[in-house]
């Protein structure tokens, strides 16, 4: 029998191993800063161009490598970090496997310079798809220079397979936040497509976070400073004004490393319980300082989840430290058990309760009630016959309409049954809101139950999707308000002003992050132009779907689920008519634009089965 396994040639092993580490081009921005850092790197600055799918660069001023380092650290396993099975489980760096270098060069065409502070020059390397091109002495400032060109180039399927730019730039913008706000004792520049989108200055950690979030958290920062034996606790949270309806701004640290954990977020969200609202999201930076020992960081190639030794102390320890700097600076309610003066003044409480008062209040019908045991909540009351010729005549009604629906069933054909005839001249048409956001509408041969948020929905999307040729009218805004947004938003916006400007939104770009809103449709109240501005922003970031949609439709499906009327909107008979008439000439009444039902019909047949199954 012939052999069948064979060891696979190296440079399809790293193409392999980067399809784990590197999925994307914010993947190698990732790999590349964290190497910076653990060179010692206090000025990082980072270079794109076309979402990094030209070229990504990392410039540092870190200790830089020796000639052979420098050829070594493209090999698969290579690092300085790892000498024993020990050190796997006392981990202080960022990259640790070895795995990053090896997996860019086999997907990019890369080229470093490097010295150290000992040598007078530098060594200047080229590498494409795993093989070194070019090893050779050059002149260059102490610390390295990596550059990755045309990333995925010997893999069009993969290249094939990356989102717009404007949703690249994002990833990459989210990669660099995370690094960044890490680090705030390093300088870091990013600069894309010759533009620089952050500048920040070594300082502290208050300061970055403002730098990368935004000035609106400016004054809006709680610091948590909770130490103690197992876990150490500190960073900033926002204020609860601050909350979200998505998760934005939140971020954890374990050892100065990103991580995601949605078991830690509910323990802040718990904190925050009382404050905000249930379907809000508080922004926070909080760092975690444990023992490496306790906890286990290679359970992912993206090393963004971890493993804790026990969660459930790490999480008491969160909410208890989150809740300590709420009440401390007077954010949580407390609680008051003195009695409002007007209640304090009451004759029930200054007189004195005397025993014939006791006496009669025993007696009183009202207090054994409640006091009978199991009946705390029964009162009861005599049953009320005034009315009784009211009720029968309902009966009789009811009835009557009961006995004409049966003959009406036996007169109809099958066809005439299967479908609900919502219009017909001889028809008066009834309409009736109920049940806080639905419409119960007559036909001629049964009745409708209409969704009024989701049927809204509906209109509004055909409505926005015809803009093309019709667009929505602009209102002016008296004075054009200037909106600053965090760089990852700016990005966003970029993106869809074109699409946002048929849809009545004029906005102008006003230097790296700043826009000038100029006009906004006629539906948006004066005052709330920024905030339907962000709740886009925070729509489109969160939009999900499991297929994948053009720019134009996500925005057009946003603004339709945005503006859509509310449940609690209660509706007189010319609105109901109204949405009634608009959802029915839609090419597609039947359905949201995200696929759910706007209404249900029910036959007189179908009713009566109801009943008879009841």
């Amino acid at each position: 029998m012939l052999d069948v396994i064979q060891l696979l040639p190296d440079n399809i092993a790293n193409q392999i191993a980067a399809g784990e580490v590197i999925q994307r081009p914010a993947s190698a921005v990732k790999e590349m800063l964290e190497n910076a850092i653990d060179a010692g790197a206090t000025q990082i600055h980072l270079i794109i161009k076309d979402a990094g799918k030209e070229l990504i660069q990392v410039i540092d001023n870190g200790k830089g490598m020796s000639p052979t380092d420098a050829r070594v650290c493209f090999e698969r396993h290579a690092t300085s970090k790892i000498k024993s099975i020990e050190d796997l489980f006392a981990i202080n760096t960022m990259g640790f496997r070895g795995e990053a270098l090896a997996s860019i060069a086999a997907v990019a065409q890369v080229e470093l310079k490097t010295r150290t502070h000992d040598e007078e020059l530098g060594t200047y390397i080229q590498i494409e798809n795993s093989m070194v091109k070019k090893q050779e002495p050059c002149q260059a400032p102490i610390g390295s220079s990596l550059s990755v060109k045309n990333l995925f180039f010997n893999i069009p399927a993969r290249r094939n397979f990356l989102k717009s730019t404007a949703v690249e730039t994002r990833h990459i913008v989210d990669e660099f936040t995370r690094v960044a706000m890490a680090f705030p004792h390093i300088q870091f520049q990013f600069t894309n497509n010759n533009t620089v989108v952050f500048h920040l200055e070594a300082g502290k950690l208050k300061q970055r976070i403002v730098g990368l979030l935004g000035n609106p958290y400016i004054s809006k920062l709680v610091p948590v400073q909770e130490p103690t034996d197992v876990v150490s606790i500190s960073g900033f949270i926002a204020s609860p004004d601050m909350a979200t309806k998505t998760r934005g701004n939140q971020y954890f640290f374990v050892n100065n490393r990103f991580i995601k954990s949605a078991y830690l977020n509910h323990a802040v969200s718990q904190a925050y319980k009382d404050l905000i609202a249930k379907d809000e999201f508080p922004a926070f930076v909080l760092f975690i300082e444990i023992d490496p020992s306790r906890i286990d960081i290679n359970v992912h190639p993206t090393k963004q989840e971890i493993k804790f030794e026990d969660e459930r102390i790490v999480y008491s320890f969160v909410s208890a430290a989150v809740k300590h700097a709420l009440s401390k600076y007077s954010l949580a309610p407390s609680l008051d058990f003195t009695l409002n003066a007007e209640i304090e003044s009451m004759q029930a409480i200054t007189q004195p309760f005397t025993e014939s008062k006791k006496s009669a209040t025993k007696e009183d019908y009202l207090f054994q009630s409640f006091t009978e045991k199991g009946k705390a909540h029964f009162l009861e009351k005599k049953q009320d016959i005034r009315n009784w010729k009211e009720l029968y005549k309902i009966q009789s009604d009811f009835q009557l309409q009961s006995d004409s629906a049966s003959q009406a069933t036996q007169s109809e054909t099958p066809q005439e049954n299967e479908q609900v005839i919502l219009m017909d001249e001889a028809f008066q048409q009834q309409f009736l809101h109920i049940a806080s956001g639905y419409i119960l509408a007559t036909a001629k041969n049964g009745i409708l139950l209409i969704d009024q948020h989701l049927a809204h929905q509906r209109i509004l999307y055909e409505q926005y999707e015809n803009a093309t040729s019709n667009p929505i009218s602009i209102q002016k805004c008296l004075i054009p308000q200037t909106i600053d947004l965090s760089a990852t938003d700016a990005i966003l916006l970029q993106s869809i002003l074109e699409e946002l400007l048929l849809l009545g939104y004029e906005i102008e770009p006003f230097g790296n992050t700043t826009f000038i809103i100029q006009g906004v449709p006629g539906d948006v109240k004066t005052g709330h132009e920024k905030n339907s501005i962000e709740k886009i922003l925070e729509d489109l970031k969160h939009e999900q779907s499991e297929i994948k949609l053009d720019k134009r439709e996500k925005v057009i499906r946003t603004l339709a689920m945005q503006k859509a009327m509310n449940y609690s909107k209660k509706l007189d008979l010319a609105e109901m008519q109204e949405l009634f008439a608009k959802l029915f000439s839609c090419e597609q009444p039947q359905l949201s634009p995200i696929g759910k039902k706007t209404f249900v019909k029910l036959g007189v047949k179908e009713m009566q089965q109801l009943i008879l199954n009841a």
